[in-house]
């Protein structure tokens, strides 16, 4: 082997090192933006209820909205243009919203309902009669998860799951 064989060997290996590096940051930069997670950050809003009993707010582009009435807890968080609304009435509602994205979450009679939607997906939880409900949506997704009805995942980066049930989806991963 001569020395420039050795040499162009050593260096074409950290070449391809180097380009393998960049290849899985760019992926994971790329995956982080279709998630919504890497979108600019614009003002976040939150909402909560009690102790108001119907909390809303917008700032810029965000907004959310909270109800709750005794004994349950509404929270809602948005920003980046998303919108996030929480509905309790007993027991605990969580919504959070980014980047165009739309979360409706609700919750009857002691349940915990969560619906995240990230990048411009748009979910929806809704828990009743102590069950739990996760509704996850990222760009391009649809997911729909209820103790009563059961769950949905359409398009894109959806998760939906039914505590009481065992029942779920995913689409798109």
């Amino acid at each position: 082997m001569t020395l420039f064989a050795a040499f162009s060997s050593a260096r074409s290996s950290r070449v391809r090192r180097a380009a393998a590096a960049v290849a899985a940051t760019s992926a994971v930069l790329s995956f982080g933006a279709v998630l919504g997670t890497s979108t600019a950050v614009a003002a976040p809003v939150t909402c909560v209820s009690p102790p108001s009993a119907n909390d809303i707010r917008v700032d810029g582009t965000a907004s959310c909205g909270a109800k709750a009435t005794a004994p349950g807890v509404a929270r809602s968080d948005a920003s980046d243009s998303g919108t996030a609304v929480s509905v309790a009435n007993g027991g605990a509602a969580n919504a959070t919203a980014t980047g165009f994205g739309t979360a409706l979450s609700a919750v009857s009679g002691a349940g915990t309902s969560y619906a995240f939607a990230l990048g411009g997906g748009i979910s929806r939880s809704a828990a009743s009669n102590g069950g739990t409900a996760v509704a996850v949506a990222g760009y391009g997704g649809g997911a729909s998860a209820s103790t009563e009805t059961g769950v949905n995942c359409a398009g894109l980066n959806s998760f939906a799951l039914d505590l009481s049930t065992g029942r779920a989806c995913i689409a798109g991963f």
